[in-house]
């Protein structure tokens, strides 16, 4: 199962173990349990610190857990962690083998004190990007807690599971048996959503900072370079984010960022996430930007001041905005209501959990026709319907959609409602809007790739916005703001392309540090004034 250059690859990283670890194996008589134990003979084979027992006694089978010695287990996989779940064993086995975490020590003392006793159960698909850091983030609270345990469960192999929770979306978190979570979510914001005191101290915290002399706005590829670029001319640089990464984050596949011939989206934010903490850039994530006062309109009006959902305030000589752009919405009725239960954005993460159902695409671009295409490999029958009298995906997409017996497309669509039955999606409802005939999709699924739309939306009525909702930008990334800048998929720079935000980022930094040294300084008793 394990080929001979991974085997190789693995015992490296096993040699790293610097105390016993135990996999106990809970089976059957299936023949995904004998697949699971000679997965784990080749496992246990590789490291003389490994070693494999058999009597396990989890009611899921087939599944595994990782123990040192003598303790309980508190680590396991329901099913056989390959694909991107490989990373997560790999993580789990030599953190339980003594080998540290990267976390910083007042993380690791807030994971430490927390209080009761945690079950999650994280249901994941193996073809899933965004799991891993889930699953990963999770066990790491069950290393260091003694009072959390988590199961990462294979949806595709436990599908009764999955049908009886009703779960159509991964990740899907289950603490204590009731719904935690749903989508990527990280260490932080699992440890905000356990301990409440947490967003209250960060905001605390935050309000002390002193002026930055650029504050980014947005973690993505156009944010990353921003704050490099500005940490480069050695001045306060700090930057602010939802999340680290930004759309990338959602992207599978990367072969169009030259030099590098293909890259995954979450590899691709690590680098980012870790070249932008190669320099002193004050990073501070799970922060959501709400509101932005313009120097001179407020107190301390030598600053600009950006107020955060958390409470906090931050202050800048100079701002970068760069926040992106988000899946763009239907809009009809019954779409939020389904959302993560048969309304679906990420044909990737979520395309396993519809195995031989029957779902639709809505979207007749290069990412509604590549999503038609890969669904109709694990799916009985996939609808893709298009707006337009034409699909707009490249010809060679095309071609290969045409060519797949489960595919119809219908064009001229008009999607009017999602419906179902309180619980899951039954159906698309759309209009022909050649004859105006109304109709009824019959389907489980429906996956919606109709474009983005930038996040904006807190800054209507303060600055410049396109008619699209873009940031307005000249050439140099100035917006109607002086020394207020912005980059990436929120402005109006044309292609959104992960290269050009990182370009455009770039240039928006050495704009906004050329504002900064032609223009008055701001002194820190003007705050206080």
């Amino acid at each position: 199962m394990l080929t001979t250059e991974l085997k190789t690859q693995l015992k490296a990283y096993l040699d790293k173990l610097v105390q016993p670890v135990e996999l106990i194996a809970s089976l059957d008589d299936g023949a995904k349990s004998g697949e699971l134990a000679a997965f784990l003979a080749e496992l246990a084979a590789l490291s003389d610190k490994i070693t494999l027992r058999h009597d396990g006694t989890a009611s899921r089978r087939p599944s595994f857990a990782l123990a040192r010695p003598g303790e309980a287990a508190r680590i396991h996989f329901a099913g056989i962690p390959l694909g991107h779940e490989f990373s997560s064993l790999v993580l789990a086995l030599l953190q339980t083998g003594g080998h540290p975490p990267k976390l910083d020590a007042a993380t690791i003392a807030q994971i430490r004190a927390l209080p009761g006793n945690y079950r999650f159960e994280t249901y994941v698909s193996l073809s899933c990007h965004n799991c891993p850091d889930v699953v990963q983030a999770l066990n790491l609270l069950a290393l260091l807690n003694p009072g959390v345990e988590n199961t990462m469960v294979d949806g595709a192999l436990h599908q009764a599971e999955v049908e009886a929770r009703q779960i159509l979306a991964v990740p899907t978190v289950y603490l204590n048996g009731e719904p935690f979570a749903q989508g990527r979510i990280g260490l932080e914001e699992i440890l905000a959503k356990l301990d409440s005191g947490t967003v209250e101290r960060v905001a605390a915290e935050l309000n002390e900072r002193e002026p930055y002399d650029v504050l980014v706005v947005g973690g993505g590829p156009a944010g990353a370079s921003a704050a490099i670029y500005a940490a480069r001319k050695g001045i306060r640089t700090g930057l602010v984010a939802e999340r680290f990464g930004g759309q990338v984050l959602d992207t599978l596949g990367i072969e169009n960022f030259i030099s590098v011939s293909k890259t995954e989206g979450p590899k691709l934010a690590m680098a980012l996430e870790q070249h932008v903490k190669d320099y002193a850039v004050d990073v501070m994530g799970l922060q959501r930007a709400e509101a932005l006062i313009p120097a001179g309109e407020g107190p301390g009006e030598d600053y600009h001041e950006l107020r955060l959902a958390s409470g906090a305030s931050l202050k800048a000589s100079s701002l970068i905005l760069a926040t992106g752009a988000r899946w763009r919405e239907m809009g009809v009725p019954g779409e939020r209501e389904y959302r993560g239960r048969g309304v679906a954005y990420c044909p990737h993460c979520d395309g396993p959990l519809f195995k031989g159902k029957r779902v639709a695409v809505v979207g007749g671009g290069n990412s509604g026709v590549e999503a038609a295409i890969d669904l109709a490999g694990i799916v009985s029958e996939v609808t893709l319907l298009e707006f337009d009298s034409k699909l707009r995906a490249d010809a060679v997409l095309q071609a290969k959609l045409y060519s797949l017996a489960n595919v119809r497309v219908i064009l001229n669509a008009q999607s009017t409602a999602v419906t179902g039955d309180g619980k899951t999606v039954s159906g698309l409802a759309y209009i022909d809007r050649v004859s105006g005939e109304a109709r009824q999709l019959d389907l489980e699924g429906i996956f919606v790739q109709i474009g983005l739309l930038p996040n904006t939306d807190w800054l209507k009525g303060t600055l410049a916005l396109s008619p699209r909702g873009e940031i307005e930008v000249d050439a140099r990334g100035q917006t109607s703001l002086p020394g207020v800048f912005a980059a990436g998929d929120a402005t109006t720079a044309p292609f959104k392309q992960i290269i050009i935000a990182m370009g455009e980022g770039a240039k928006a930094s050495l704009s906004a540090f050329d504002h900064l040294i032609r223009g008055p300084v701001a002194r820190p008793e003007a705050v206080a004034a």
